[in-house]
């Protein structure tokens, strides 16, 4: 096994990230690939998604602690602890996580001082290169050192557009800043563009469909990714959209996206 990473990032918030990394992560492992999904948000709805942060107790979180009850990304990138020690499994089968903590916010700060402080998630991954096939690294909404890390780390950048107004805001900054990380590590690629919060009652949505294709050509996948409730309701149950509603367009959206991602990558 030779772990495949990808960096599902885009510095505008709201775009579906997290959605993204759960239902792609979780329709590759039902796939049977072995699929390790990574927390790099100190706001951790990738951990509250898959049902990790629901076991704690809610006053931990009401008191806004920063002391975390468990491992987290934080002691792997500014503790250098082990990243064996901190990954731990999700009730789908193959599919596994490594928990963020809000704790995470103060990580650029520290990281500054650090040395190399470009590829200290890079390294921590190179340890569990044999154990998984896939790493999918959920970014905050920014260009920071976390970010900086994932990229530095990934074979692949994955882009999620969503079909709305200003959707193509920002990507010449992102797209420059992986042109620049090219220079640590050459092997980064734009791998894909993801399309979601497609609504087909709007012309808007068409057309934003039709922007990005003309801009990214077939760097974009042919699968688009639906403005649907049930992929909005699912991640505050802690549960993947095929454990909510394995019926839902969410779901179809997201296997067809898998197969895609199967047959571009594997």
């Amino acid at each position: 096994m030779n772990m495949q990473i990808f960096v599902i990032a885009n510095q505008k918030g709201g775009v579906g990230k997290t959605t993204t990394t759960v239902n792609l992560g979780a329709a590759l492992a039902k796939k049977g690939k072995k699929v390790l999904l990574i927390d790099l948000d100190p706001q951790a709805n990738l951990s509250s998604g898959v049902g990790f942060t629901q076991q704690f107790d809610k006053q931990h979180w009401d008191s806004n602690e920063q002391q975390a009850p468990y491992k987290s990304i934080y002691d792997v990138i500014v503790n250098g602890i082990s990243i064996h020690s901190v990954f731990v499994s999700t009730s789908t089968p193959n599919l596994f996580l490594v928990p963020s903590h809000l704790s995470l916010a103060g990580a650029e700060i520290e990281m500054v001082n650090m040395l190399s402080r470009e590829t200290l998630l890079k390294k921590a991954l190179e340890k569990i290169k044999d154990d998984f096939e896939i790493a999918l690294i959920d970014c905050p909404p920014s260009l920071g050192l976390l970010t900086i890390n994932a990229l530095s780390a990934a074979d692949q950048l994955l882009i999620p557009i969503q079909c709305e107004y200003f959707a193509l805001e920002g990507l010449g900054q992102l797209i420059g800043t992986m042109k620049l990380i090219k220079g640590i590590n050459p092997s980064l690629q734009l791998g894909g563009v993801i399309l979601t919060m497609f609504d087909s009652r709007t012309k808007l949505s068409t057309s934003v469909v039709e922007d990005v294709r003309s801009f990214f050509k077939e760097t974009a996948f042919e699968s688009i990714v639906p403005r649907n409730v049930r992929l909005s309701e699912a991640p505050s149950y802690g549960k993947t959209i095929f454990q909510y509603d394995d019926k839902s367009t969410g779901a179809l959206a997201y296997n067809s996206l898998a197969k895609e991602f199967v047959k571009r990558f594997l």
